[in-house]
């Protein structure tokens, strides 16, 4: 008696099928080290971050020694800080608020993938990044006239024997012994470091906007590729947050005289 064996065929995938299986979108800008571009993205964000953490540290030790001497020569940092504009101080704290304000709202423009909207607020970040600039300037080209950068020519007459203001008829401010007078010269040397770092800092970033800005014309951001962007909002958004601090550590130390 014969034995009918039954047998199952089972198709297997074409060549086209396999090519369709294994098909994968890849943007220009993926390099071939990452497996995806979401690997590329998180990877770069996580040198971002470990970029930003250096950063941390090393505005840190600053603001550690600027602490350190604050409280050791007290009176001479009170008299060397009322002397700082703080006019242009506050004026350059809402530029650089405005200036982030519009750097967030780009990159929401390149997640939303509307190209114009990016270029837009990328312009008006530079632009105000530019006006910061500007007011810093006119600000260290006051500490020039007056005497007050640290070195062979720096001036400690003014501390010695304050002005007097025309309105009261009294001292602006209380007048310091020569020693301590001469310790407001720590103070600006840290004035002129802490904020030299962070116009620094500015400038890279207002380089680096004209290059994200040639880009974003092209529409390089807008066609899911955002990753630059965002990690330059998070440097953007870092400098703004540094000088968040330095405005009131440097420029409102008891803006009233000390009495004695």
């Amino acid at each position: 008696m014969d034995s009918a064996i039954a047998t199952t065929h089972v198709d297997s995938p074409g060549p086209g099928a396999v090519e369709q299986q294994h098909e994968h979108v890849v943007l220009p800008q993926h390099r071939h080290h990452f497996a995806t571009e979401e690997q590329q993205r998180e990877s770069g964000s996580f040198g971002m971050w470990l970029f930003l953490l250096t950063e941390i540290m090393f505005f840190g030790g600053l603001f550690f020694a600027y602490l350190l001497f604050r409280n050791w020569y007290y009176d001479a940092f009170v008299a060397a800080s009322n002397t700082l504009n703080i006019g242009m101080g506050a004026a350059n704290t809402a530029i650089l608020i405005t200036s982030g304000f519009f750097m967030a709202l780009g990159v929401w423009a390149a997640e939303v993938r509307k190209k114009n909207l990016l270029v837009l607020f990328l312009v008006l970040t530079t632009v105000f990044g530019c006006a910061f600039l500007g007011v810093k300037y006119f600000e260290y080209k006051e500490k020039f006239e007056l005497h007050h950068v640290p070195g062979a020519s720096f001036d400690v007459s003014q501390f010695i024997h304050p002005p007097v203001d025309a309105n009261t008829g009294k001292p602006v401010g209380n007048p310091l012994p020569p020693d301590a007078a001469q310790k407001t010269q720590m103070f600006f040397f840290l004035y002129f470091a802490m904020t030299g770092m962070h116009a620094l800092h500015m400038i890279i970033g207002i380089g680096l906007l004209f290059w994200l800005l040639a880009r974003a014309q092209r529409g390089d951001f807008t066609a899911g590729y955002v990753a630059p962007i965002e990690n330059f909002g998070l440097y953007w958004h870092f400098v703004d947050i540094v000088w968040i601090f330095l405005f009131p550590l440097l420029y409102l130390i008891n803006r009233h005289p000390l009495a004695h």
